[in-house]
């Protein structure tokens, strides 16, 4: 045997007894010829101490030891010294006394030390077996294992069935860009790599599974962000005869589950639910982060008189003015004034107004303007004390809750510099459904309307009137369709009566993160044609990409829903990490490239040519192009 015991399990009920152990070299110190070692595997660490005056051989090849060496201890365990042990660890009572020390693997200099944390994360991608073994990087792992396991132990016990659905799949427009895998068979014909299993699950519930669940790879080709890789992993739940309460039930009981497996944290049930409108309207934001205060108010009324011609107009032209107050925030420096004048004019503000009140002053150039019944009503409704600081957006109402939710968060991050940002009592772990949302959102690049979700989401059903009253009848078969939605809208805005249709969806938050989408999904096929219509997809497109699901729904297809989380963003949360890199074994970088592996990269030109494939002439990276003899 390599070892006896792990490097944390021995303990003061040890002490005489002779032991093995095996690990790497964690630390080396020399004491006046008296080596210490503390060993460490996976579980910890332990102490081990050569004496040159019980055995000068073993002390001479310690004195060869360095970080990360890999090596063989066997011994006797024994107590620490009196006034030497260490309380801050586990094993910290005892220690070994070597008998035999066998060196198994000897390391090269370290690129970084394993005790600090580098700086350079493209120097931890290109070394990350080295980075991997750093505790922090370690207990991620643990923990992340531990929620995979819960997620299926819980679905397990819920009744549902893990099916795996295949990675190599048919390219369809659903939203991210496909990764393309061509086929020497084939030649000229692609498969792509999933962007989530979204058709296949839907087909189970044809097959009459009912209740299929996986913990399935996804692929998507988009640029990248600290929460966002091109290829991640994502708990992806289906079931037949199913309403939305049943989905919040089963993800509610799902993620306790996991919280308590993977931190031993009791999280509160049910959920708090908003409205997509009221998350907007309240926070800026469909994803809002609730741990602070900082609500956005209404002050159209307030203001419908005004004699400040940038509010009065606003709501003249059919807008909103709406305010928030920073509580404690009246110190802004101007490097913080003008980033948050920047934020509001990349989100579409002309500029930002505030109001800092300091010395029972309110100061800002646009106080003159307000009645004093203007300012009791900001005084009231926005609870303004001295030290306080007051934004405004005057403009549409989606663009000025879009404004003032980007600023709150990044006025909450300032604050919490400061420690102000959350009161006393904020809870730690706010989860939160957000429901009703739009059926359709309006994409100005593409001149056209686009599935806010994805072409599978089901309108709700108090608004299915004006769905049908909007679309009118289905085109004959064979007819080419435009976007039919286009005509029902304003000089390229989109029309409210369109704007109003609601999808039967609902997302999952934590923390101003979402964690989860998911909606009852669309099972009748004269629906899901006339849905495929409204996205500007014509007949001949509709039998081409998603013949064989309107096969499958013409075929007695149960009602049915689901939801989709993102794994690795759950436990980036659940762990405390600011990217979901730091929760993957071996994630891209920044850039979308493996340096460990080097790739991608090039390949042989005798694959391309199998593939049939010819590279053009043009190199992204100024290399010469690689042309298959």
């Amino acid at each position: 045997m390599f070892r006896t015991h792990d490097c944390n399990s021995l303990r003061k009920g040890d002490i005489g007894k002779q032991v093995t152990l095996a690990g790497w070299v964690n630390v080396t110190r020399d004491h006046g010829g008296v080596i210490f070692i503390d060993l460490r595997d996976r579980q910890g660490l332990t102490q081990v101490v050569f004496r040159p005056e019980e055995n000068s051989e073993l002390a001479k090849q310690a004195h060869t030891l360095r970080g990360e060496d890999v090596i063989q201890v066997s011994g006797m365990v024994a107590a620490r010294l009196p006034g030497t042990e260490n309380p801050n660890l586990a094993t910290g009572d005892i220690e070994i006394i070597p008998s035999e020390l066998r060196i198994l693997n000897r390391a090269d200099p370290l690129p970084f030390p394993i005790d600090a944390e580098p700086q350079n994360e493209d120097l931890r991608m290109t070394h990350r077996y080295l980075d991997l073994r750093r505790p922090r990087l370690a207990r991620n792992l643990r923990i992340r294992h531990r929620a995979a396991k819960a997620t299926r132990d819980y679905l397990d016990s819920q009744d549902f069935v893990e099916v795996e659905t295949p990675i190599l799949s048919k390219s369809t427009p659903e939203g991210a860009r496909d990764f393309l895998v061509p086929s020497r068979i084939a030649p000229g014909k692609f498969y792509a790599l999933p962007q989530a299993p979204q058709q296949y699950k839907q087909l189970l519930m044809v097959a009459g599974v009912e209740k299929y669940f996986q913990i399935a790879k996804c692929f998507r080709d988009e640029d990248l962000r600290a929460d966002r890789q091109p290829e991640f992993t994502q708990i992806d739940i289906e079931a037949s005869f199913v309403m939305p309460d049943d989905i919040f039930a089963v993800t509610e009981g799902m993620l306790a589950a996991i919280f308590k497996a993977a931190r031993d944290i009791d999280i509160k049930t049910p959920f708090d639910r908003l409205t997509y409108r009221e998350a907007l309207d309240r926070y800026g934001s469909d994803k809002p982060d609730r741990r602070f205060g900082m609500e956005l108010v209404d002050f159209g009324e307030t203001f419908r008189e005004s004699s400040f011609k940038v509010f009065r107009s606003a709501l003249d032209a059919g807008g909103v003015v709406k305010a928030i107050n920073a509580k404690g925030f009246a110190g802004i420096t101007i490097g913080q004034a003008d980033e948050l004048t920047e934020i509001a004019k990349l989100h579409g503000a002309k500029g930002l107004a505030f109001i800092k009140v300091e010395n029972g002053e309110w100061k800002s150039p646009i106080v003159k303007f307000f009645s004093d019944a203007e300012k009791t009503a900001l005084r009231s409704k926005l609870n303004i004390e001295e030290g306080d600081c007051v934004f405004f957006a005057a403009d549409k109402w989606r663009v000025a809750c879009e404004v003032l939710g980007r600023l709150r968060l990044r006025i909450a991050e300032m604050l919490d510099l400061h420690g102000r940002a959350r009161p006393p009592g904020a809870p730690d772990w706010d989860f939160l459904w957000v429901i009703d949302f739009p059926l359709f959102e309006w994409s100005p690049d593409e001149n056209k309307w686009n599935a806010m979700h994805h072409p599978f989401t089901r309108p709700k059903a108090q608004d299915m009137p004006l769905f049908e009253q909007l679309l009118g009848a289905s085109p004959p078969p064979g007819r080419s369709t435009s976007n039919s939605l286009l005509e029902d809208r304003s000089e390229g805005a989109p029309a409210p009566s369109v704007a109003d249709i609601r999808a039967e969806a609902y997302d999952v938050v934590l923390n101003g993160v979402e964690i989860g989408g998911g909606s009852m999904r669309i099972y009748e096929p004269p629906l899901q044609e006339k849905m495929f219509e409204a996205l500007g997809i014509a007949f001949e497109a509709q039998q081409a990409q998603f013949g064989h699901l309107l096969r499958a729904l013409r075929l007695g297809a149960p009602p049915h829903g689901g939801i989709a989380f993102g794994f690795d963003r759950l436990v980036m949360l659940i762990c405390g990490e600011p990217s979901i890199r730091d929760v993957m074994a071996f994630p891209k970088n920044n850039r979308s490239m493996d340096l460990m592996s080097r790739s991608p990269a090039e390949v042989d030109p005798k694959q391309l040519r199998d593939l049939g494939i010819k590279l053009a002439e043009e190199n992204l990276e100024g290399r010469a192009p690689l042309r298959p003899k």
